[in-house]
């Protein structure tokens, strides 16, 4: 498997999971533009430094960005621990706006893969709020369905990941069919990454006891980036539409 000669962008790059791609990703021959509010700690062939919570903030940044993209890593997100406007702007409609502003510059065989999350598993629970706020058309017509939908606090950080996985579904067929563009998710179970411990705070001690038993450790972020690296490359050329996990079997204790 080798990206040589592609140019990836990947959000979140400068910390966790998006960093360990970066490297992995750089390794095997990629020239990659990271995108984070932070700054890099790591080498990158370009780096743009934003927010991704506006669509304003958003289009600044792609204008930044290469005319030719032939991947885009969607890892960026804030956790539940934040306000849940925040996260329904970062971790759903930031990726929507960002990822359809991204395609418009792909070639056919380009890659889209966000990172949703295992929290996302019971998406069919929901199947049809799912499907309806993914109909909205816009970073603003996303906002005002929420504020006619609102997300409680409690449950904000699963609720747009099970979005994510959906709309990531429903989009990625027409994607492909009309510019032989693909897009997936993996799905991460608990990861060694700065904001674990927000996830701890998230869920609560009792469930984040009880999920312990169910896993033999949350995975290292470089366990996670070869899973991303796959569907960035020609290797995956014919998986579309799927939500990934990457997760130590966490996923299969729940059947």
């Amino acid at each position: 498997m080798s990206l040589h000669s592609k140019t990836i962008v990947i959000t979140g790059a400068s910390s966790g999971i998006g960093a360990e791609t970066a490297r992995l990703l750089r390794l095997q021959g990629a020239q990659v533009i990271g995108v984070d509010r932070n700054e890099p700690m790591l080498t990158l062939d370009g780096f743009v430094k934003a927010d991704l919570s506006t669509p304003e903030a958003i289009d600044a940044a792609v204008a930044q960005l290469p005319a030719r993209i032939d991947a885009l890593c969607n890892v960026a997100g804030v956790p539940g621990t934040s306000p849940a406007d925040l996260v329904a702007r970062v971790n759903f409609l930031g990726v929507r706006h960002l990822t359809e502003a991204v395609v418009q510059r792909m070639p056919a065989g380009g890659s889209v893969v966000n990172v949703s999350s295992i929290l996302g598993y019971f998406h069919r629970d929901r199947l049809d709020v799912h499907k309806s706020l993914a109909t909205t058309t816009s970073f603003a017509e996303g906002q005002a369905w929420l504020a006619a939908n609102p997300v409680a606090q409690k449950i904000c950080y699963e609720h747009f990941k099970e979005a994510l996985i959906v709309w990531t579904s429903m989009r990625a067929g027409s994607l492909f069919r009309e510019r032989d563009v693909r897009m997936n998710c993996v799905a991460p179970g608990p990861v060694f990454t700065p904001i674990l411990g927000e996830f701890v705070t998230q869920l609560g001690l009792e469930r984040v006891q009880a999920d312990a038993a169910r896993m033999k450790r949350p995975a290292y972020a470089d366990e996670v980036a070869p899973a991303i690296a796959f569907l960035c490359s020609d290797a995956a050329r014919w998986v579309v539409g799927i939500n990934l996990p990457v997760d130590g079997g966490f996923a299969a204790t729940y059947l």
